[in-house]
Order: structure tokens, then sequence, then C-alpha cells
């Protein structure tokens, strides 16, 4: 029982109880186990919180958390078949799609960002994977502009190259988003157009850099509790473990094969952000997408159950988030501070394009394409044809 492992000193004839200081709850272990992961996730739910908050504290500053805004610098007409996506081509979801942005552009949303409060940008592009060309070349100028504002810089631009992981951290890129999305055995229900394999490549490539790692998923696709605790046996047996975990409730959008699935209960997100917590004390774990449909109280239980990182601005991509104003009247009410940035790792250097060390190399990877049909994405893709 976790409570065994707090002594307590019995004073005052049996009517005072103090608690003697707790020196270390929580190792970072990397051999995490399916059973193990669902027991935690299945304890009551007054001790999943306790031990949650506990060994949160033990590593966290439990009033600081971190504020990031998601800034979608190329959406829609994505090649692949996620079926969570409303950006995949193959669907009809009414996304507007648009070319890639300027970096004048970007570097306006930056300010604005970090005017709100944000102290991190993460760019993402609709994109199966990067290629070498002027486009990556502008994004690159966009990650050299917006570590200059002294923000932290993040990408999720699809899968990547050794080389081109090295490039964006000369950049002075901080953090790769890469989401694992589910357990390998529920991601065949999902995704047909990539591998599982190909996210655990790409994760490794940018882990030959300086650049951190943010790899997380999404709950209410219709898996099951042991999919989500084999999600995280797939995070945490990385080592070291991503320095960044989102947690995402399904946003189901009309068009997308998910576009029925039952919107996820706050207590299972409570839940998964509690274990996500335990099972990986060092992470900052991210109250990502679906905040649109919780409570102030439901999102103060998940940064007291160890969330101490958000998603701001008033669209994820190309769904709805809350306000930054209304976040800011809540992080003022819980008495909660913004993150400074670069608080857990020193602020990379910039290196200019003409100094680069490592060359475009024109590659043409063999990312994989597992070939399986899945029947919900394949009827969603001809749905209204």
């Amino acid at each position: 029982m976790f409570f065994n492992r707090i002594p307590l000193l019995l004073q005052n004839n049996l009517t005072t109880f103090e608690p003697l200081k707790i020196t270390s709850m929580s190792i970072t272990k990397h051999n995490w186990t399916t059973p193990e992961i669902i027991a935690i996730y299945n304890k009551p739910m007054m001790d999943l919180l306790f031990e949650a908050a506990s060994i949160h504290r033990e590593h966290h500053d439990p009033n600081v958390v971190q504020v990031s805004t998601l800034l979608s610098i190329k959406t829609g007409g994505c090649p692949e078949d996620c079926g969570y996506c409303p950006q995949a081509a193959r669907y009809h979801t009414e996304i507007e799609g648009n070319d890639l942005m300027t970096v004048s552009q970007v570097k306006a949303q930056a300010l604005r960002a970090k005017s709100s409060g944000s102290s991190r940008v993460c760019m993402g592009a609709a994109w199966r994977n990067v290629k070498d060309g002027a486009e990556f070349d502008q994004v690159l100028e966009m990650v050299r502009t917006i570590n200059k504002l002294d923000m932290e810089v993040c990408c999720t631009l699809g899968m990547i190259t050794e080389n081109q992981a090295q490039r964006l951290a000369e950049a002075g890129l901080y953090a790769y988003n890469h989401n694992l999305d589910t357990s390998e055995d529920y991601y065949k229900e999902v995704i047909s157009t990539r591998g599982f394999e190909d996210r655990l490549q790409t994760i490794e490539n940018v882990r030959k850099t300086n650049v951190t790692v943010c790899s997380g998923g999404i709950i209410g696709m219709g898996e099951s509790i042991e999919d989500r605790a084999g999600m995280l046996v797939a995070l945490s047996t990385l080592n070291p473990q991503p320095e960044s975990v989102p947690i995402n409730a399904l946003v189901a959008v009309e068009g997308t094969p998910m576009e029925e699935e039952k919107p996820v209960e706050i207590w299972e997100m409570i839940r998964m952000v509690a274990t996500t917590r335990i099972v990986m004390p060092e992470t900052q774990v991210r109250l990502s997408a679906g905040r649109m449909n919780m409570s102030r109280e439901g999102q103060a239980m998940c940064f007291f159950a160890g969330a101490n990182s958000i998603f701001a601005g008033d669209k994820l991509l190309t769904t709805p988030n809350p306000d930054v104003n209304e976040d800011m009247k809540m992080f003022e009410m819980l008495g909660l501070n913004p993150q400074k940035p670069f608080t857990k790792v020193s602020q990379p250097q910039t290196v200019e394009a003409v100094d680069s060390q490592f060359a475009p190399l024109g590659e043409k990877p063999k990312w994989s394409r597992p070939g399986h049909t899945i029947e919900r994405n394949l009827e969603a893709s001809t749905k209204g044809k």
C-alpha cells in the first residue's frame, strides 16, 4: 500500500499526528509493465490522486504550469489516414487548407503568444514527413526567429531523419513533438499509412541531438484501458523518457472516422494524468486537446493529479481551445503561475544558415506503409463521394 511508505509520528496520546519529512517517494524506472500500470490506473481515486500529487510535488513546483501556444503553419491536405484527424485529405471535414505561413507571419503570432504568457510556440505542419527543400528551409528560419525572441520552439512536422533533426537543432529547436497516439496494438485500428516503428525511429533520430522529446497520445478513440496502459509502457520504457507527454482527449470532428465516439469523461482524464505522473515522475504532463469540454474544477483536478503544462490559444491546429484570457483567469483563481522559458533545459544556441554544419542531403527514406485496411477509415474517406 502506498500509505505504508509514509511514516507517521504518534504524539499527544494518539490525538495528534505529525508527518515526518518524505525524502523520496519515487524513482524513474524504465521497465514498467502493462499489468503494473493498469493496477495504478484502477486504484481508488483518492489513493491515486494522493500518490500522484505527492510524486508531483517531489519533482515539480505544483503552482507552476508551462504554457505553450500551438500554431498551424501549414493546414490540411495531409496524405495520412489517422482516424482522429480532420486534416487528412481523404476525409470530408470542411477544413480549409493553407500554404506554409511566412516567417513574418509566424513571428507576429509568436510575439502575440509571448505577450499572453506563453513560454513556448509549437509549430505544426500537416506533412507525412519532412522533405529537404525550400519549405523546410523556411521552417528552419522560423525556428531561428522564435528562439531569438527568447521563447522555446517546438515543431511537429511528421517523420524526420537524423540529419533533419540535426538541422533543426542547429536552428535552435527546443523540442520535437511526435506522438505515439496509442498502444502499438490499437495503433493498427487508427492508422494504416505509417507504422508504429516509424514513430519510434523519429524519436530516436531526435534523441541523437540536443533537442528534447515531446510525445504522448489520445484517449477516447475506442481503445481499452489496456491500450492506454500500453501507450504509457511504450513511452516510459524509452530511455530517457520524454521531457513532455501530452495527454489528449479526442475531439470528435464530423467527417472523420471517429465522429461518433463518445466524449471522454473528466474522471478518465484525471486517471490518465495521474497515472502518467506516477509512471513518468520527471516528465511535464501536458493537458492538451479536449479542454473545451472540461470545467475549471475538472482542470484543477488534473493539475492536482500532476498536469503541469497546457496549450493556450483559441485553437489547437484545427479544433477549439479555451481562450487564453479565460486560462489566465483560471490560473489566478488557482494561484498558478506560468513557467518561465528554459526552466528545465537551457536555451539552445542558434546557428545561422550560412554557418550550418549540416547540409540538406535530399534524403528519400523508406518510411513504412503497413497497407492493412481499417474499415471505419475507409468508410469515412469514401462517404460523400
